[in-house]
């Protein structure tokens, strides 16, 4: 079997708070996991988990990977809007056009995410959390469909997009120009590996996809580290 996506990991400022913005936001009640820390369990059974763990410095460049919120309604998105505000988000200007009708915003701590209008027909059926919107290149796309078994649902103009068999949120990619690699990006994926599949047989499966070591030097108990072919760290957890 393959990996799953356990969680979408944010490094933050300070955890518990940042944990319970966006709680507060999506809606979700927080959980203290002495294995995983701080975060918030998944919505539903095909949902993942956002995890908060401690940052190593602040953040200096915008992220890579940002949640595209939906709406039913223009209601529904400023009462999104004003929640967000009211729990410590502010609005920022990163070149976005009133004619695209969504509302860009940053969280206490900085990263960057958007509440769509109503109407957004190619998140219809996803859920509150419509889309993780990634910079990346065609190429990680693929690694990622192959990596979670996750068919492509958009594979168009070197933009893909990526969607569990199940539904929910869409994993997508928006293609070239990408940004710069920062030295650790504070936004990321933690993997699982299944109870019934061989660890390290799956870290040479994902190894033969394209990915990369990232561990080096780690703590031989510490979480393997790989990368992606775009050179994005991502974390491979045993089962629990």
């Amino acid at each position: 079997m393959t990996s799953q996506l356990f969680a979408i990991c944010f490094d933050a400022s300070e955890p518990s708070a940042l944990a319970r913005f966006w709680s507060g936001v999506l809606g979700r009640e927080t959980d203290d996991d002495p294995r995983h820390g701080v975060s918030l369990p998944p919505a539903d059974d095909i949902g993942f988990r956002i995890r908060f763990v401690p940052a190593r410095g602040p953040k200096t460049v915008p992220n890579r990977m940002h949640f595209d919120l939906t709406s039913a309604s223009p209601e529904d998105q400023r009462q999104t809007v004003a929640r967000a505000l009211e729990l410590g988000a502010r609005h920022i200007d990163i070149g976005q056009r009133p004619e695209e009708g969504h509302v860009v915003l940053a969280d206490p701590d900085g990263n960057e995410f958007c509440v769509l209008g109503p109407g957004n027909e190619f998140l219809a059926g996803c859920g509150f959390v419509g889309a993780l919107a990634c910079d990346g290149s065609q190429a990680v796309g693929y690694f990622w469909s192959r990596a979670l078994g996750w068919p492509l649902v958009w594979d168009q103009d070197e933009e893909t997009a990526i969607q569990s068999p199940h539904g929910g949120t869409k994993i997508t990619w928006g293609g070239p120009p990408v940004l710069p690699k920062a030295d650790r990006e504070r936004v990321r994926f933690d993997l699982v590996v299944p109870a019934d599949t061989d660890p390290q047989a799956e870290v040479d499966r994902l190894l033969s996809l394209g990915a990369t070591r990232a561990d080096a030097g780690r703590d031989e108990d510490g979480p393997i580290v790989l990368a992606d072919p775009d050179g994005i760290e991502f974390v491979v957890l045993a089962s629990r």
